[in-house]
């Protein structure tokens, strides 16, 4: 009798134990898998039909299916969170790169990490506070040196660099880049390193999970000529 209570207690205790574990992992563990807008198949090897660097001169609009994507890594794992879809414009000198410009925005209401609990205490007043500060803006100051040759679905790099702008405060960053034309369009992804601090936030660290005070910002962006 004595060896069933045992037993019954060992298995309650389990399910306890395996149903906090699942509750923990489901607010702290990550659900949002980065999706990459650059084919796999997409080398920098010297293949690939030659575009005119000049055709890509003009106005680009960024197209729906473009995200933009926060990663911060804790001591379980790191966590990302998607804001889609990105929004925002280019416009392309390949002759004169200092001509070159972009903009970007981002609806914050839209940040997503699989969680609704985590998410909607990031967008509270403590960290993105949303309600009052409900857009995060990129402007592009330069492209670095832009290719002067550009082939069909082959990788270039660029460097974004520019004003990353979160609850009205700015930061330089450079987004370190690579871009391939492909079909009529421009896919990009790149990315840079901020911190809490750098956006008048605090490090949400708790007594049960460090977080590293360095995020990483990604973008993976499709553009199409307008």
């Amino acid at each position: 009798m004595k060896t069933n209570k045992l037993a019954i207690t060992a298995g309650v205790l389990f399910v306890l134990l395996a149903g906090g574990y699942w509750a923990y992992d489901y607010y702290a563990g990550n659900h949002v898998e980065i999706k990459d807008v650059i084919p796999a198949s997409a080398g920098a090897a010297a293949s690939g039909q030659s575009v005119e660097a000049s055709s890509l001169n003009g106005s680009w609009k960024v197209l729906p299916n473009s995200e933009v994507y926060f990663s911060v890594t804790t001591s379980k794992e790191t966590v990302n969170f998607v804001v889609a879809p990105a929004q925002g414009s280019w416009q392309l000198d390949t002759a004169s790169p200092d001509k070159s410009s972009a903009e970007g925005k981002l609806a914050l209401s839209t940040l997503d990490s699989g969680n609704g609990q985590r998410d909607n205490h990031v967008k509270g007043a403590q960290y993105l506070d949303v309600a009052q500060f409900p857009e995060a803006t990129f402007s592009v100051k330069s492209f670095g040196d832009l290719p002067k040759e550009w082939k069909e679905g082959v990788k270039v790099p660029l460097e974004l660099a520019g004003t990353l702008t979160v609850k009205d405060k700015p930061k330089d960053v450079v987004f370190k880049s690579e871009a391939v034309y492909e079909q009529g369009q421009i896919k990009l992804q790149g990315s840079t390193t901020v911190t809490f601090a750098d956006f008048g936030m605090k490090n949400p660290h708790t007594v049960t999970l460090d977080t590293q005070n360095e995020l990483q910002v990604q973008l993976r962006l499709v553009l199409e000529k307008e």
